[in-house]
């Protein structure tokens, strides 16, 4: 029994499912990167190489959020606990070899002013020039992620960004059951400690349409 058959078995005890299970290892993915599918009767699950030295049990609970998800139902066990606490935990083994001076003066503001310099430098990097989704952060690379539009704007909007993806990195996520919330109360609550953050927020949707329309000029 390989491991999404097993993943879906203690997930759906008293199924009767006739499904084909299986599972590969992939390097497609990025670092602990995952994904799974439904074709027909074939239930696949594919995972990063990188999971191939973790324990079956955290794999498994990984298979299963990746099966909940899929069939839109929702439910708790042990080892999707399992699973969320490694990810949450990741940080501290990953690797830190991305980063940049303009990203880590920006990183390093924030850190001593709103985080009293505890929280650990993840890798930083630019990212497209998204007006969109000003920053990202990654759990499973330990790795914040930032539009190239803030490179030519204000320093406070970049470092109104990196405030709150460092929140990400500080906060984690709270699951329940198949739904996992990143910005919940307590995460709104701590956003709002950043100085003129209402502000911010309102001149950053100016910032967004100024992008926009650059783009769109550039594109011509």
């Amino acid at each position: 029994m390989n491991l999404t058959e097993r993943a879906y078995r203690e997930l759906f005890p008293e199924s009767k499912a006739d499904y084909i299970f299986r599972i590969k290892y992939s390097g497609r993915f990025k670092d602990y990167g995952a994904n799974a599918r439904l074709t027909g009767r074939v239930l696949e699950a594919a995972l990063s190489r990188k999971w191939l030295n973790i324990s079956e049990e955290i794999q498994i609970g990984l298979i299963q959020e990746l099966i909940l998800k899929l069939t839109k139902r929702r439910k708790d066990t042990v080892n999707i606990d399992l699973y969320n606490s490694f990810v949450k935990n990741l940080h501290l083994a990953i690797p830190k070899t991305k980063s940049d001076p303009v990203l880590e003066s920006s990183f390093d503001r924030v850190n001593e002013q709103y985080f009293l310099g505890l929280v650990e430098k993840p890798n930083l990097k630019w990212g497209g020039w998204s007006s969109t989704v000003f920053g990202t952060y990654d759990f499973k690379t330990d790795t914040i992620t930032i539009s190239q539009v803030l490179k030519h704007t204000k320093v406070e909007y970049l470092d109104y960004v990196m405030f709150h993806e460092v929140l990400h990195k500080q906060h984690k996520f709270r699951k329940s059951g198949s739904k996992t919330y990143y910005h919940d109360r307590k995460f709104r609550q701590a956003e709002r400690i950043f100085k003129n953050a209402e502000q911010l927020e309102r001149s950053l949707s100016r910032v967004a349409v100024r992008a926009k329309l650059k783009a769109m000029f550039r594109k011509r």
